[in-house]
């Protein structure tokens, strides 16, 4: 396999890390666009883009880890959600957010992560467990489980609650979520794509944002489906099945970069 088709055939996921990383499709990409350009401008570098994964995301690592701070200082051009990201990106400290990022949402062992980030797998751990002290910080809020596998939508809220956050409703269709927002609109939405009745779990969530700005996470089979670059992507998108680690790290980042609203 050439160079350029391993790298095509992981880009997507690495767009979806970056986008988690940074709170924003936009700020991710650029990130990703500068990986590629710098892999291009170094030889050596492109050639150890042949080793898959690891080495496609160290290498973005050491892009993030070098200018993350410039890009995040212009917020020229950004709406004011992608300002809010940028703000909170610079009064935290990163690192803690990629090891939990890698080793969830992007599935690689400690030992993978350490050699993507250029630390010990003892520090990996550290880290994850100082992210994980991070999550259970944060301000609880309310959550709408859009998901039309009961055991799933079981899973999900039990999970929800676990995290002390309560349950504002659950929904199996598009016309069922409008009957929840009726009453009241979550601070943080679990959405599934297919539907019950063939409704659109997308639809449904477009609806939400109609009302109002809502962090969203996106849960489904087929991600590659929603990461082609051909229109606005979701921020937050799990892979069926999924592990509740994943879950619990894109609720963080999720809460952490929107706006949801706290429990009152």
């Amino acid at each position: 396999m050439s160079i350029g088709a391993e790298v095509a055939a992981h880009l997507p996921f690495l767009r979806r890390y970056a986008r988690a990383l940074t709170g924003s499709q936009s700020t991710g990409d650029a990130f990703v666009q500068a990986t590629l350009e710098a892999a291009l401008a170094d030889q050596e570098l492109a050639n150890s883009l042949k080793g898959g994964r690891v080495p496609l995301y160290a290498a973005f690592n050491k892009v993030w880890s070098s200018a993350y701070l410039e890009v995040g200082a212009d917020t020229s051009g950004r709406g004011p959600h992608e300002s809010a990201a940028q703000d909170h990106l610079r009064k935290i400290t990163p690192i803690n957010r990629q090891a939990l990022l890698l080793t969830t949402v992007e599935d690689f062992s400690p030992s993978e992560a350490a050699a993507i980030m250029g630390v010990s797998e003892e520090d990996v751990n550290r880290l994850v467990a100082e992210a994980v002290e991070e999550i259970e910080r944060e301000t609880t809020t309310s959550v709408l489980i859009i998901e039309d596998e009961p055991l799933i939508s079981m899973q999900l809220e039990d999970l929800v609650r676990s995290l002390g956050h309560e349950i504002c409703g659950t929904a199996a269709t598009r016309t069922q979520v409008q009957e929840v927002v009726a009453e009241k609109t979550p601070g943080l939405v679990l959405a599934d794509i297919q539907l019950a009745d063939g409704s659109s779990g997308l639809d449904a969530v477009d609806d939400i944002l109609a009302i109002d700005s809502v962090p969203v996470i996106f849960i489904t089979a087929y991600p590659e489906r929603l990461l082609t670059g051909d229109r606005t992507e979701p921020t937050y998108l799990i892979t069926k099945p999924f592990h509740e680690d994943t879950v619990r790290a894109a609720i963080s980042q999720a809460l952490f970069f929107g706006n949801s609203r706290p429990l009152r």
